[in-house]
């Protein structure tokens, strides 16, 4: 697959806390997603493509929560905790961008779509987590402001397995040629 010329990657919440009690060894499944995430983004970096790290942060009091308590999550990603960073994997290195976020989107309250104006890109690969959460509502974000989107489906994972194939086939609903694999970046 030959990548865009005007593509980024962007790296949806691949942070400590997701990953504190995993153990990263080879027989490990848990581990497939972020090992692929490492290897979309190593040919994005191979090719001097942008690469941009987004990750969840909140701030210490919740003022900022809005309604993301009132679902299935508990208080997550608090700016003060350490396991708020970015996982060790797939950390960011200075030529990567930094995005915090405050909401499930990418898009909500952040300058990505400063950023991406800046880059002249027009089509957005995403791996990370949660498909049918923030990987969901950024796909849709971009989708609704013209950028033609691809998400890695194997290096990303959702809060369940039934979750995750219907949030794809809800992204793949927006643009046929949303879904790819990380065999796809490397080919």
């Amino acid at each position: 697959m030959t990548l865009e010329k005007n593509c980024a990657l962007l790296v949806i919440d691949i942070q400590q806390e997701d990953f504190v009690e995993m153990k990263n060894s080879p027989d490990d499944p848990a581990w497939d997603c972020i090992r692929n995430a490492k290897r979309v983004l190593d040919v994005f970096r191979t090719k001097k493509l942008p690469v941009i790290q987004i990750k969840e942060v909140h701030r210490e009091n919740m003022v900022d929560f809005g309604r993301e308590l009132d679902g299935s999550e508990g208080v997550h990603c608090i700016e003060t905790s350490p396991l708020t960073d970015y996982a060790e994997l797939t950390y960011p290195i200075e030529t990567d961008y930094l995005i915090s976020k405050r909401r499930y989107s990418a898009f909500f309250g952040t300058d990505l779509e400063i950023l991406l104006k800046g880059l002249h890109v027009d089509t957005l690969y995403m791996v990370g987590g949660l498909t049918d959460v923030c990987i969901h509502y950024t796909a849709v974000d971009a989708h609704q402001h013209d950028y033609h989107i691809r998400v890695v489906t194997d290096a990303v994972a959702g809060s369940s397995e039934e979750a995750h194939n219907y949030a794809l086939k809800a992204i793949q609903y927006l643009q046929r040629d949303a879904l790819v694999t990380t065999a796809d970046m490397e080919g």
